[in-house]
């Protein structure tokens, strides 16, 4: 069967027709051969984006833009068309954040995958975001530095101020003597540091001497550290013996004795008993110190007139009836 070139003409034409269209869709961003869902983001302002601007879930491509018209109503919003493909599940609480691509300024669709179960169906709007735009973003930067500039230089304007009222022409003449004293402190520390040179190099003997006298105590002892032990060793068993003596019932003993005598000197000073009486009373004194004289005339006349009280007859006895003289 032959073709006629009208029909070959046809087919070609047709067959270019479609590849335009394929081509100019494709260009546009939309795949005719691949089925995608719809989704709506309402935006108050796009900031530069376009339509086939990439659709994108952490930087992966999902989609492209659609669409893009103002709404209606008088409220100046942006309604843009998200085309998404079918094998990617969003949830309903998902955000659809108009973010930049590059450093350019390029625009896309940051789809921020919320949480849930329950996923948002072909023709659902999205919640819209929107990232900070350059201004904005150099504003929040530089608004605290801003803050901590005024601050500063509020800061600097009072301490000049002091600084002002601080270096006076008093001032200034008080740290002048204050800077003449350090000099003469240094100079006074200068002075004392050559004496102490001096006396140091003028006694290096001495103190050499005194070195070696240390030396030779620190080798005495290390060599009679065997004998240090065991002085040692007796202080510490003289000391497990007092410990481990009755000393606590000595001291009780001690303290009770001295109570009681500290009962009978007291008994004493009261008059109570016979010391007592014998010390506090002084007529038994008196009695005594009356006998005393008496015994010690008593003993005069004995040793002077011996014969009152001894008879002694060389011939015989005398007649005891005659009177005495």
């Amino acid at each position: 069967m032959k073709i006629s070139k009208e029909v070959k003409v046809g087919i070609v034409t047709t067959l270019a027709i479609g590849c335009f269209i394929y081509g100019f869709n494709f260009l546009k961003g939309r795949d005719l051969f691949s089925s995608q869902r719809t989704f709506y983001a309402v935006y108050n302002n796009i900031d530069g984006l376009v339509q086939a601007n990439p659709l994108m879930i952490n930087g992966f491509k999902v989609g492209i833009v659609g669409k893009i018209v103002l709404a209606n109503d008088t409220s100046g919003n942006v309604i843009v068309t998200l085309l998404l493909d079918n094998d990617v599940k969003v949830p309903k609480n998902s955000i659809a954040k108009v973010v930049s691509s590059d450093i350019l300024g390029s625009k896309a669709v940051q789809l921020i995958l919320g949480r849930g179960d329950i996923y948002a169906k072909n023709g659902d709007t999205l919640i819209a975001a929107q990232e900070d735009d350059l201004k904005t973003s150099v504003s929040k930067t530089i608004a605290p530095l801003q803050q901590k500039a005024v601050g500063l230089i509020s800061s600097i304007d009072s301490v000049m101020v002091v600084v002002q009222q601080v270096f006076n022409e008093s001032a200034r003449q008080n740290l002048s003597k204050s800077f003449e004293s350090i000099k003469l402190a240094i100079t006074s520390l200068e002075t004392t540091s050559y004496r102490l040179d001096t006396m140091v190099s003028n006694e290096k003997y001495k103190i050499s001497s005194i070195l070696s006298k240390v030396n030779i105590l620190a080798t005495t002892l290390a060599n009679n550290s065997d004998k240090l032990g065991n002085v040692i060793n007796n202080f510490s068993n003289i000391s497990d013996s007092l410990a481990k003596s009755n000393l606590t019932s000595a001291i009780n003993n001690a303290d009770l004795a001295l109570g009681q005598a500290t009962t009978i000197l007291t008994k004493i000073n009261s008059g109570q008993g016979s010391m007592g009486m014998l010390i506090n009373n002084d007529s038994l004194y008196r009695k005594l110190d009356k006998s005393s004289e008496d015994l010690d005339k008593l003993l005069k006349d004995l040793r002077i007139n011996p014969e009152r009280y001894v008879h002694v007859s060389v011939f015989g006895r005398k007649d005891r009836n005659k009177p005495k003289e």
